[in-house]
């Protein structure tokens, strides 16, 4: 057993039988599998092209240094990938959501880091992908129909990752398509926040855009103690409503509308519309993740909302230019204490609630 080197021991995976000599008699052991102690090896971040912003802040709030590495494209069109510093033995974390305008370069561009990273002896790689891409392509709905979630989890597992943090995955089985461990953090308390600011003298009613969205409506309604609305809506085709059924009161009040993803906004214009319609006061919408593709800034101008407010887990920088309607919320302390306590071995849980998250961010702000 005193031949077997440390790390070996801490690397144990399944059990292994080792012969001990004492005197004459030989004694047969089994080395029992150990936790691998994570938290005493060194962290280091690295960060694709998807969202060197968010990757940049989540550092400068966990105060380390983002790791260097070349990521580009060669002259064929292919992905490149350089890792320009030592990763052996370390617990790296890869920031890079695979989101638009690129998703499938983004997602490349993880895959061969995490081989990379592998390759170059890391001790665990863990995935921050604040945006799950292809996360609405997780069932067979019709016919010949792929599930392209399930595969995106199966390159991810292959490629090397030894663990997924994410951010309101479009649905939450989606965590069971991987076999490593799948963090779904959030962003229902960073709304919640939001929400408590906007009119505080006036009445409130939180509203879903689609019967899909009724849960996720009714956590943030029950947090502030608010009446639920629900919106019907009938499709043509993907990303095209035709109509719209409005359930719930709504007249003299300030109507939020909660959802988890925001791609041509064309739902959010037409319940904006039915709201008012109704005798809403105001519309306000907040949205975790801002894809705001096609024309979807255009609609927002044209719309009767006041504001949509969305996270930064997918780059908003041109979107907040070009539309004044468009607000962030930082996700990065969050992500940051996520990453902390995972390299950390402690638990996330805290993360999923209003008041652990404003103490980590009273934390955070003494730290400053």
């Amino acid at each position: 057993l005193h031949r077997v080197d440390r790390r070996q021991r801490q690397m144990c995976i399944r059990d292994r039988v080792s012969t001990q000599s004492t005197g004459r008699k030989k004694i047969k052991t089994t080395l029992t599998p150990t936790r691998m102690s994570i938290h005493r090896a060194p962290l280091k971040l690295f960060s694709g092209n998807a969202h060197p912003e968010l990757a940049r802040s989540i550092a400068q709030v966990l105060g380390v240094e983002l790791g260097e590495a070349i990521v580009g494209k060669f002259s064929n069109g292919e992905t490149m990938v350089e890792i320009k510093e030592s990763a052996r033995d370390c617990d790296v974390f890869i920031i890079q959501p695979t989101c638009n305008p690129n998703v499938n370069d983004n997602l490349m561009e993880l895959l061969i880091m995490a081989d990379a990273m592998k390759r170059a002896s890391a001790r665990r790689i863990t995935a921050v992908v604040p945006c799950f891409g292809y996360a609405r392509q997780d069932k067979k709905d019709k016919s010949r129909a792929p599930i392209t979630g399930k595969l995106v989890s199966n390159l991810i597992e292959t490629s090397g990752i030894d663990r997924v943090i994410t951010v309101d995955l479009h649905a939450s089985q989606i965590q069971g398509f991987f076999d490593i461990p799948v963090d779904n953090l959030f962003a229902e308390p960073l709304l919640v926040k939001y929400i408590k600011k906007i009119h505080p003298d006036k009445d409130k009613v939180i509203v879903s855009p689609d019967a899909g969205g009724v849960k996720r409506a009714k956590a943030v309604a029950d947090k502030l103690n608010l009446d639920l609305a629900i919106i019907h809506k009938e499709r043509k085709r993907a990303n095209q409503v035709s109509g719209m059924i409005l359930v719930g009161e709504v007249e003299k009040k300030v109507c939020i509308l909660i959802d988890d993803m925001a791609d041509t906004c064309g739902t959010l214009k037409l319940a904006a519309s039915e709201l008012k319609e109704k005798g809403a006061l105001c519309v306000y919408a907040l949205v975790t993740h801002g894809v705001l593709s096609g024309p979807a800034l255009t609609l927002l101008s044209e719309s009767d909302l006041v504001e949509i407010v969305v996270t930064n887990s997918i780059p908003q920088t041109e979107n907040v230019k070009q539309c004044s309607k468009v607000k962030v919320i930082d996700i990065a302390p969050m992500m940051s204490e996520a990453i902390r306590r995972t390299h950390n071995g402690e638990s996330i849980s805290v993360l999923f609630n209003i008041s652990g998250l404003a103490e980590q961010e009273s934390t955070n702000n003494d730290d400053h």
